[in-house]
């Protein structure tokens, strides 16, 4: 049910003066968090995008302040949900509008997390949605002197969806705490990559996405920054279950996405762990009884745990499903489809995927609640990644593996280069026929996970330079210097 927001035990206070700032416009610091926000006390509004003119506060999508602010919030204190199934404002349930229309214009705005609200300096409450305004991020990408539109084009982003807002085109146009930017900028990043300018705002604002990009593109960091946001307003405790959950389809890019979430969140003291298959249950166990924020898992193994009835999943309210259609093509739908079943209706679910077949547009709208989809570059046709120079070369099988000699020959020494092979047999075969000369190494699903960690340890620092791989290593690994 709709509860009227109360003030909080820790009020905010004013910021030092800033006389940048446009008038009437104030900056507090959130008493609870410490993060900076402004504050308009002609209309009451409160919003965490710094304000760029007088005419930058929400219109049509704010709350006016002069009345009491309906927010949903549950016994847990999570922000923007209500405990009571029958109302269940992600447009599951059947009385989802009605009793949000009060809140927000439309369903989409009245997402989980969507709307919180903060105390202003004259005692009443004003509502944050998603971490800025609902419409968007003032009329400009991200506060530059870039327009939305022409960021999109120049980036050959395309969104479909209501009321999407604006990309943002540099790192301090997020809003996002400070210690998250210098983790950021200490990472070496200048800029956000298109998928993550353009799917942070959506999902501070609490919607659902479908993002499709190709891998490489820094989709990772697009979903991990605003879940390390939304754990911050849940304040659930990690030893009642993980809040965030991320499904992955392989141990090495679950690993990896584990490696960012530490690397990035270990400033905001956020706890992460990591489930798959091919490795002792026992410390996984372990780390999940100690507490977690976010899970990061692959389906098989995460169905096993759930199985066991050592995990429970009824906090969680951040779920993404990345290399989806990766996920699909493996088998793993059964496995998906039985995890988010122990997942609650009322959640955030994002969905990143390389390719848009059937298969994977059916699954985005089973799971998934008005989403917005962000394209990056074109998905109408199967499109090579610019990036890469193809060559093609039709010979016979018994011609195949002098060429391949002589291609690896004519690289400089050292060089870092993956062959791919449709079979682990032809994978393991291939593999100890290169290892004298070129120092090549095998990895495929039949490795244990000790021996696909050395493996890839051993490419990544160059040790053994030529990788001899199934399509296990065909998605989502960050390696440098690949020739």
């Amino acid at each position: 049910m709709a509860a009227t927001a109360t003030a909080s035990s820790a009020g905010p206070r004013y910021a030092p003066p800033d006389p940048t700032l446009p008038k009437p416009w104030k900056g507090l610091v959130d008493g609870k968090t410490g993060y900076l926000y402004f504050w308009n006390p002609v209309t009451n509004v409160t919003q965490y995008e710094r304000p760029t003119s007088v005419d930058s506060a929400p219109k049509s999508s704010s709350v006016p302040m002069g009345s009491s602010v309906q927010v949903q919030q549950s016994s847990q204190g999570r922000h923007g949900y209500s405990p009571d199934k029958e109302n269940d404002q992600y447009g599951r349930g059947s009385n989802a509008i009605s009793k949000l229309e009060p809140v927000s214009r439309s369903n989409q705005n009245a997402r989980g997390g969507a709307v919180h609200s903060h105390n202003t300096p004259n005692g009443t409450s004003s509502s944050v949605i998603g971490g800025s305004s609902a419409r968007g991020h003032g009329s400009m990408a991200g506060g530059s002197n870039l327009s939305g539109d022409v960021y999109r084009r120049q980036h050959e982003i395309t969104v479909t969806g209501d009321e999407v807002p604006p990309p943002f085109s540099s790192f301090e146009s997020t809003g996002f705490p400070s210690e998250i930017l210098r983790e950021v900028h200490n990472a070496g990043f200048s800029a956000p990559t298109p998928i993550q300018a353009q799917s942070w705002p959506i999902a501070l604002q609490g919607r659902d996405i479908v993002a499709i990009a190709k891998t490489g593109s820094g989709k990772t960091l697009g979903y991990l920054i605003p879940g390390f946001m939304h754990l911050k307003r849940c304040h659930n405790d990690p030893q009642m279950g993980p809040t965030v959950l991320v499904l992955s389809p392989t141990r090495e890019l679950a690993t990896q996405i584990q490696d960012e979430a530490h690397k990035f969140g270990k400033s905001s003291r956020i706890s992460c762990t990591c489930l798959y298959g091919g490795a002792p249950k026992g410390p996984q166990l372990r780390e999940i009884e100690r507490g977690v924020d976010i899970i990061v898992a692959t389906p098989g193994r995460l169905n096993d745990i759930l199985e066991m009835r050592r995990i429970s999943l009824h906090q969680v309210s951040y779920l993404v499903l990345d290399e989806a259609d990766r996920m699909l093509d493996m088998g793993f739908e059964p496995q998906i489809r039985k995890i988010v079943k122990e997942v609650p209706t009322r959640r955030q679910t994002l969905m990143y995927t390389a390719t848009w077949p059937r298969e994977v547009r059916k699954i985005a709208a089973d799971l998934l609640v008005n989403p917005v989809q962000v394209n990056i570059g074109n998905i109408d046709e199967l499109v090579a990644n610019k990036s890469i120079t193809q060559y093609v070369e039709v010979l016979s099988p018994m011609e195949k593996h002098r060429r391949l000699e002589q291609i690896l020959r004519s690289q400089e020494p050292g060089s870092k280069i993956i062959i791919f092979c449709s079979t682990k047999k032809m994978c393991d075969q291939l593999a100890r026929n290169l290892s004298r000369q070129f120092g090549a190494t095998a990895i495929h699903g039949d490795k244990s996970q000790a021996d696909r960690d050395y493996v890839l340890s051993q490419f990544r620092t160059g040790r053994s330079p030529v990788l001899v791989a199934t399509d296990v290593a065909a998605r989502g690994l960050d390696i440098k210097d690949i020739r």
